[in-house]
């Protein structure tokens, strides 16, 4: 059960990334997806290659509040994400 939970957020954090809806969603969704996805690749300690892929996309998601990251990188870790996500609903 906890794996479609974190599949959720997985799910959520990828389609933001993808479809760019950062631009159109508060400030405030888009710090607390950040944390916690943060929190979420914290759980594994770094020690597979998931976690770096949390931990990715924690901070493309942070870096897209101020603006500065290229659209590539938001596609590529929205991809990744969203590969997680479809992997935990399996």
């Amino acid at each position: 059960m906890l794996v479609k939970i974190l599949g959720i957020l997985d799910l959520i954090s990828g389609l933001v990334l993808i479809f760019g809806l950062y631009k159109f969603l508060p400030n405030f969704f888009i710090i607390l997806l950040g944390v916690l996805v943060l929190l979420k690749s914290s759980l594994g300690m770094f020690k597979d290659f998931a976690g770096w892929i949390d931990f990715f996309a924690g901070v493309i998601l942070f870096l897209t509040i101020s603006g500065q990251v290229p659209w590539f990188a938001c596609f590529i870790g929205g991809i990744l994400v969203l590969q997680k996500a479809v992997v935990s609903f399996i």
